[in-house]
């Protein structure tokens, strides 16, 4: 599948600083990009590095007072839909290194405390059986509402109050699979299926040797998903990171497929 990406941000700041931007589409496997654009405006500063697992990169920024930023893209997408009821679990002690990492506890993402829960909610079920009863199990307890959530909500937060947005669902996710000793990473993609329009959340879980998207809000499929970064939870792929409070301004995020 053929998307089209256009992104355009306006931010005040409350003072002039450093800025890091994950809103670029990644030439991640999977996925190929057509043509890119980017323009950030006048900077006291431009560089990139590689994001997390090298997909991706970051952009970090020097801004005075305003952070402007239009992006568009031609994404080519061209990895299939993973079959989960046949994909099987992989024995921690045959994992890679770049899997373990993401069995761990991390900032939003508790698994420890879910270990018991996952253990008699989820018991019988192996591999990609078991993430697949995980993601239904999201998505028929959660209700999607956008504003209930903040930046200090937790997967803790989300299993008690039944409710949040595309990042809350992420990271009850990741916290259910890395319990059930299932690597799980967050993944900041675009997908257009997603309403209202905007940065999406989603999952990749490690099963038979490979990572496999799955979206618990049930609005992206992985045929349709452009990967912008990956990382243990939202801390890593946020689309935007400041060292002073910024002021929305304008947002606006639009992806439509193309042919």
């Amino acid at each position: 599948m053929r998307m089209k990406i256009e992104v355009e941000l306006d931010y005040r700041l409350a003072q002039p600083g450093p800025a890091i931007l994950v809103l670029e589409a990644a030439g991640a496997q999977g996925q190929e990009l057509i043509r890119t654009s980017i323009d950030t405006g006048p900077v006291d500063h431009f560089a990139r590095v590689p994001a997390e697992e090298g997909i991706g990169e970051r952009i970090i920024i020097r801004a005075t007072r305003q952070i402007r930023c239009s992006y568009t893209a031609e994404v080519l997408v061209t990895r299939p839909r993973p079959d989960f009821d046949s994909l099987a679990l992989v024995e921690i002690d045959r994992m890679p290194g770049d899997a373990l990492r993401y069995l761990l506890p991390s900032r939003y993402c508790e698994a420890e405390r879910f270990t018991p829960y996952v253990s008699k909610r989820f018991d019988g079920l192996q591999g990609g059986r078991k993430v697949m009863a995980i993601r239904d199990w999201i998505e028929a307890e959660l209700d999607y509402v956008p504003g209930v959530s903040h930046a200090g909500t937790t997967a803790v937060d989300t299993f008690l109050e039944r409710q949040g947005v595309c990042r809350d669902y992420a990271h009850l996710m990741l916290t259910l699979c890395r319990a059930a000793q299932i690597p799980a990473r967050i993944v900041s993609v675009f997908a257009p299926s997603v309403q209202p329009p905007d940065f999406h959340a989603v999952v990749e879980v490690f099963l038979d040797g490979a990572w496999h998207l799955v979206d618990p809000t049930g609005m992206a499929k992985a045929d349709e998903i452009a990967i912008i970064a990956v990382g243990r939870d939202a801390v890593d792929v946020a689309f935007m990171t400041t060292s002073c409070p910024a002021e929305l301004v304008t947002q606006t995020v639009s992806v439509s497929r193309i042919g």
